[in-house]
């Protein structure tokens, strides 16, 4: 797998050693959920989702016979991971969009702030590849690269879109154009009305050109008053100009819908279809492998010819609450009477699809090359000159971390995690809904300020905190969950002879669903259990009202 971060390693080399240093000589990961056990073809399917944990809001262009896939990075630093594929199945990571602090100023930000919405298109015409955003500090602004693998411009802000989800298209006669997510001309005649505007946009110029054209207003006739139409993009089929949107916010009643029209300014006819996607009625709540909250999509020609839609969607372990966030799922589209159908309605999202004819030939020489679908298992020691793609870190990092023989040597701030600040914790996510993630970990805490450990976070006030630390001058394991408002779970004193001092400490998480087990180990002793079926409905997005999923961090404070 590529390593990233490179624009931080020379600087995290000079970072300074003081004696309440954490040491992590590994991270382990390891995924065991049923979805992802079933007995399969793997010449001929293919797991849903394609890209598992906190992967949302996905979009895609294709050049050649490569495809490009981008997803929402909120708060997290560097923003906008990107992927690619050959065959839109098996994806390896391929860097960030956004990756120095000039293109993502992510200061004092929410957690849920940041980059929503990243949308990538391909410019034929003019060989260029562009991703247009939001960045909810700073404004909508686009990036382009004729290598998306070797870097992206500056950004160049857009202050005329006022709103959301900005997406470009290309025409084949050059001309651009752009359509987001704003609010409506006039006064909005319900909560949650929202219209779709459209920009010419001058290529050659990098700028907008004129006002704005309200080209939907409120959003489809399939429900009274439809809300937060979002997420638009549109594609031209023939003589047909398409307009794809999400309707009915993230939750369980999201969907996509469908319109059409012989010119970008509409006027647009609705598919009769619409939606197009969701999994919100007519489906049994209690069936297998459940998805929900099902839309957001995008939709590619492949080289082939056919269609595919990659779209996001969530994987409840009860009711509507998950805490592997909103994953990245791929499903081909039918076409009927001129219109594209992703799935057709009251029909289940299937955790396991069929490979077309020209993936099954290219799927013998492809595999994951990064940790996205299926069950898998990694473990990091940090010996290398940098980190993995996996890892971030939240809003803008300074160099307080390095690479060594030993391991991630995190020299501790005074930051805290549920702090609007940049504390001194990598991420990664959490992927299944069972997992086991588990560390080593060499710290000698000063005070009862000084901690070191793992974090479980879904927002600054909803996170648990399983750390090293010193109470009444004995070291102790501490084990903390906010939720609105700070408990200790449990606690234990280390008693090893050299507890205080910066012999090993091993950690273990053990997920199950909604509840969580937690682990200690001093040095090579066996593992004992401090906290059994603690309940982590905290990192459920749906009962912190966030939009990430749960991570997992390598946290120090001082």
């Amino acid at each position: 797998m590529k390593p990233i971060l490179s624009l931080l390693v020379m600087a995290s080399l000079s970072v300074s050693s003081f004696a309440q240093d954490a040491v992590f000589q590994n991270f382990k990961y390891t995924g065991n959920e049923s979805r992802f056990a079933k007995n399969i073809d793997t010449s001929k399917e293919y797991y849903n989702p394609v890209l598992a944990g906190f992967y949302p809001d996905p979009s895609l262009c294709r050049k050649g016979d490569t495809y490009y896939l981008v997803n929402s990075s909120f708060s997290f630093y560097p923003g906008v991971p990107l992927s690619t594929s050959k065959d839109l199945i098996h994806w390896k990571p391929a860097g960030y969009v956004l990756n120095r602090e000039s293109q993502l100023p992510l200061t004092r930000q929410n957690i849920s702030g940041g980059i929503f919405a990243p949308a990538i298109s391909y410019n034929e015409k003019n060989k260029t590849f562009y991703m247009i955003t939001t960045n909810v500090g700073a404004g909508n602004f686009f990036v382009k690269s004729k290598d998306p693998e070797k870097g992206w411009s500056d950004p160049i802000y857009l202050p005329k879109v006022n709103g959301i989800d900005p997406s470009f298209f290309f025409d084949k006669d050059g001309k651009g154009y752009i359509v987001h997510n704003g609010p409506v001309t006039g006064k909005q005649e319900y909560e949650g009305q929202r219209a779709i505007r459209l920009f010419e946009f001058d290529v050659k110029g990098d700028s907008i050109k004129g006002d704005f054209t309200e080209i939907v207003r409120g959003g489809t006739h399939v429900q009274k008053n439809p809300i937060w139409i979002e997420g638009p993009h549109l594609f031209r089929v023939g003589k047909y100009y398409y307009l794809m949107c999400a309707e009915g916010g993230t939750c369980d009643w999201h969907s996509e819908v469908i319109f059409r029209a012989k010119s970008p300014k509409g006027p647009w006819e609705e598919c009769p279809d619409n939606p197009i996607l969701t999994q919100r009625t007519g489906l049994d709540p209690n069936r297998p492998d459940i998805v929900t909250s099902a839309g957001h999509a995008d939709i590619v020609q492949s080289k082939e010819g056919d269609w595919w839609a990659v779209f996001l969607g969530c994987r409840p372990y009860q009711d509507d609450f998950y805490n592997t966030g909103r994953d990245t799922y791929l499903l081909p589209v039918t076409w009927k009477n001129g219109w594209p159908i992703i799935q057709p309605k009251n029909t289940a999202i299937p955790a396991v699809s069929k490979m077309t004819k020209w993936q099954e030939k290219l799927s013998a020489g492809l595999k994951n090359q990064g940790e996205f679908s299926g069950n898998f298992s990694y473990e990091d020691k940090f010996d290398g000159e940098s980190l993995n793609q996996r890892w971030m870190f939240l809003r803008n990092p300074s160099a307080f971390w390095k690479t060594s023989a030993e391991g991630l040597v995190i020299s501790p701030k005074h930051a805290k995690i549920n702090e609007k600040e940049s504390p001194s914790v990598i991420f990664t996510r959490q992927q299944h809904t069972n997992f086991t993630a588990e560390t080593t970990v060499r710290f000698a805490p000063t005070s009862e300020k000084t901690q070191a450990g793992l974090v479980l976070m879904q927002k600054e006030d909803h996170n648990f905190v399983f750390v090293k630390t010193l109470r009444a001058g004995k070291p102790v394991l501490v084990l903390e969950r906010a939720e609105r408002g700070n408990a200790v779970i449990a606690s234990t004193e280390l008693t090893g002879v050299h507890a205080a001092g910066n012999e090993p400490l091993r950690l273990k998480v053990v997920g199950n669903g909604r509840y969580y087990d937690f682990y200690y180990a001093e040095g090579n002793a066996d593992y004992q259990l401090l906290a059994k079926g603690v309940d982590a409905v905290n990192l459920s997005t749906h009962q912190s009202g966030g939009f990430i999923g749960a991570v997992i961090g390598l946290y120090a404070v001082k």
